[in-house]
């Protein structure tokens, strides 16, 4: 899926940030595209008679669905087909294919579609709380077919969880960001209400009148009805399968990065509108030569990661002219898998020898929607060398595909997929020096060209690149209070993991066998684009050249209390168990850059998006603990060894403790402690978010990270871009005194524990630029500043200082 985001452990419609994107309409109605004539001619009707009507604006727009509605905001309804999974009474996993149904914070689960069988009764149904998180599993194989999973849980007790599952990677994306919303809608209603029954963990003083949070302008307006799928009957298809014993011009970029890199990128081929690049500064540093592959796709980011994924050797053979024979040897937790591979390669090498490799495959998908693919050689015991083939030891590797924003008034879906490719400098060099013909008769030329065959064999299928699509197909105003009367002043509903993984009165009926649903139809659903702004080649060219000559530096007499005079804060005064390093030679220590490596929002990012560099942070970095753990520890600045609790911690005027809690064999905590010179302003940026709720903070928070020196692998499977951390995983703030705490459960994760697993294999050989601040969304909130940076110098992990709690 494509959001909006690696994610965090658990929970249904958990804390998503606001900003995240969905298709819908404005104000407009439309039809639905059906599977079937009768459902044609039914919608058709529909559309016909809703264009007739005056009070409604019958006029279909393309608009984002987010925090930046517009004028008018609406209460949203999503509707889909997805599979449900669980345990029935005697403990047997079942796989049933349901219609789910969001109204607002409310969802409903039934065995049919509720819009071609008026007055069916849910047979399931839950509200979306607060505490709910999300978490995308990633690929899960059922009964021989594969499903992409969504698990739902709550903040406070993990035990409470349930899980559905959607086709395609495509559509559990867009359910996250459906989830997202009802999320959004909840917390709204949630502030609108003085009752303590659902206050939670909100302050009792929010001024709703001062700072407003975008969420508020769901509060009026338009109901949208949002399908989400094509409807049951390829679903049907699939889920018969699953019981079966076998089975760029006009177009611009998302931001791609909020870290400057270190890669000099240089062009020296052109094949079939492929470019082959080079990147010339690791060739100059004699690091290795390091290569890719770019091309303009004509399909979605989900389409083109599932085909690359998909190991079906009749479709590999049309696009992948090296690698056409894969067969899956094992799969992890949703994101992981090894693979066995063939190939002849005689016409690739003079040996003409069959050749037959291992690889693993690591995949996940970052909160902008973009996709990395890592590919590992591997070596598994259930696959030894085989007779009469020579073992290859593959190139690492890696794919990454990012959706590219249309044109206003297109909605043809493109993405810009990248090949990178690690290969040795010797076999590079002798290419260049020598002809061109040579190089064309090496592996990783091959490798290479897979760009090209993908990008041929998607254009060959149109059916590849027709996604499916959502429409608004009805259309009214009304009440917020009264579209849910049925609930208002009844028993609140079970919280929705408890509704789809706990028994209810209709238990019994949803564990049975699922063959009666199979004949239930329903339309097919099309998705109506968002509309996104123009950016101008050439003008935007020249603002980013301007923008990387500013930079933005935080206004401290703003943010901090004017009137108090500052405090010098010297790092030498206070101890942690990482020391400071001296200079860049240094290691296993921290230092604090400035922010000049770090892009963030500029004062005109809400019009253009441009954004500057980082200056210099407004908290300054006095200390770091690298501790060794049994188990992740909460609330780390109450222990008596604590820089929070020493004589010279209490006379600080502000402390902000980060405490990243990495999982591993044993645990360890990264703590990091930022002062402030003076106390915060209550009414600044940063006074709402160290006193404000824990659901502000989670859609503020937010981590730039940035591989400054190590292997190129970890530097794609980090990234750079900004990450809201209470979307990403699981973040628990405690505030008292004068300081803020922030755990940071990177664990909660399956996504995070990958790529944090993958640094810690290299952790001693690398540099590791982290800058955190609070997400600006209005105007008068920009230009956004950095609270604080650290770069972390070749930790090593036996020097953890064991924490005894």
């Amino acid at each position: 899926m494509e959001t909006p985001t690696s994610k965090k452990a658990g929970g249904e419609g958990g804390s998503e940030r606001e900003g995240s994107e969905c298709s819908t309409a404005g104000s407009g109605s439309g039809s639905s595209n059906g599977v079937n004539n009768n459902n044609n001619n039914r919608d058709n009707n529909d559309e016909k008679n809703k264009m007739n009507e005056d009070n409604i604006g019958n006029r279909r727009s393309h608009r984002r669905c987010n925090s930046n509605v517009g004028e008018e905001g609406g209460l949203f309804e999503y509707f889909g087909w997805v599979y449900h999974l669980g345990v029935n009474s005697i403990g047997q996993d079942y796989c049933h294919l349901r219609f789910l149904f969001i109204r607002g914070k409310y969802v409903e689960m039934y065995k049919r579609d509720p819009h071609e069988n008026p007055g069916i009764i849910p047979i399931r149904k839950g509200v979306i709380g607060p505490t709910l998180m999300v978490e995308e599993l990633g690929r899960r194989k059922v009964n021989h077919g594969d499903l992409y999973v969504i698990r739902f849980c709550s903040r406070l007790d993990e035990s409470k969880k349930g899980e559905i599952a959607c086709a395609t990677v495509g559509e559990a994306r867009k359910w996250m960001e459906a989830f997202d919303h009802a999320k959004q809608q909840a917390e709204y209603e949630l502030l609108r209400s003085g009752s303590a029954r659902y206050k939670l963990n909100f302050e009792a003083d929010i001024d709703l009148e001062g700072h407003r949070p975008r969420v508020r302008r769901y509060a009026n307006g338009l109901r949208k009805l949002i399908r989400i799928g094509q409807g049951p009957e390829p679903l049907l298809r699939q889920s018969s399968s699953l019981s079966a014993s076998v089975s760029l011009d006009g177009y611009f970029e998302a931001d791609s990065t909020d870290a400057i890199e270190g890669h000099e990128w240089k062009c020296v081929r052109s094949i079939n509108g492929v470019r082959i690049f080079e990147d010339v500064a690791a060739s100059k540093s004699g690091r290795g030569a390091l290569v890719k592959a770019v091309g303009v796709v004509d399909a979605s980011a989900d389409t083109v990661f599932e085909v690359i994924l998909n190991l079906d050797r009749h479709q590999r053979y049309e696009w992948d002219m090296l690698t056409g024979d894969l067969e899956l040897i094992d799969s992890y937790d949703g994101h992981y898998d090894v693979v066995y591979g063939t190939f002849d390669p005689k016409y690739l090498t003079r040996w003409q020898s069959n050749r037959d490799f291992v690889f693993s495959r690591q995949w996940f998908r970052g909160q902008e929607g973009a996709y990395t693919i890592l590919q590992f050689p591997a070596v598994h015991k259930k696959r030894p060398p085989k007779s009469g083939y020579r073992r290859t030891k593959i190139n690492p590797s890696t794919w990454e595909i990012r959706r590219l924003h249309p044109p206003l008034g297109t909605d043809a879906a493109k993405c810009l997929v990248t090949q990178m490719l690690e290969i040795h400098s010797a076999g590079w060099c002798r290419w260049k020096k020598n002809s061109c013909s040579k190089f064309e008769k090496t592996i990783p030329y091959a490798l290479l060209c897979q760009v090209s065959g993908l990008k041929e064999y998607i254009g060959a299928n149109p059916a590849l690149k027709s996604e499916s699509t959502t429409m608004v197909v009805h259309s009214k105003y009304f009440d917020i209070p009264g579209a849910n009367s049925d609930y208002e002043d009844a028993e609140v509903p079970d919280e929705f993991y408890d509704a789809i993984a706990g028994d209810s009165s209709s238990s019994e009926e949803d564990d049975d066998d699922d063959d009666n649903d199979n004949d239930y139809e329903t339309s097919e659903g099309c998705e109506v684009k968002k509309e996104t702004k123009v950016k101008l080649k050439n003008v935007s060219w020249a603002i980013s050249s301007s923008a990387l000559k500013r930079a933005s530096a935080p206004d401290a007499n703003k943010e901090l209390d004017g009137g108090v005079s500052p405090i010098n804060l010297d790092p030498s005064e206070f101890n942690g168990s990482l020391h400071n390093g001296k200079d860049e030679t240094d290691s296993n220590c921290w230092t604090s850059p400035n922010g000049k490596g770090f892009m963030i929002r500029g004062k005109t990012y809400l019009k253009d998006r441009a954004k500057v560099k980082g200056g210099d942070p407004l908290l300054k970095l006095i200390a770091v603990d690298w501790l060794k753990v049994d188990k992740a520890i909460d609330r780390v600045a109450l222990h008596r060894r604590c820089l929070v609790q020493s004589e010279a911690g209490k006379k600080l005027p502000f402390i902000l403790v980060i405490n990243l809690q990495v999982p591993a064999k044993p645990n360890y905590s990264l703590v990091l402690y930022y002062a402030s010179e003076r106390p915060v302003n209550d009414n600044s940026l940063l006074g709402k978010f160290v006193d404000g709720t824990d659901m502000y903070r989670d859609l503020r928070f937010k981590l730039i990270p940035s591989i400054v020196e190590g292997y190129w692998m970890v530097k794609r499977a980090v990234g750079t871009k900004a990450c809201l951390l209470g979307k990403a995983v699981a973040c628990k703030y405690f505030r008292q005194d004068n300081f803020l705490e922030i755990d940071v459960d990177i664990g909660s994760s399956s996504v995070a524990r990958s790529v944090i697993g993958l640094v810690l294999g290299y952790v001693t050989s690398l540099v590791v630029d982290l800058a955190i601040l609070i997400e600006a969304k209005e105007e008068e909130e920009l230009p956004e500043y950095l609270l604080g940076t650290v770069r972390l110098n070749k930790l090593r992990l036996d020097s953890a200082v064991k924490l005894e709690v």
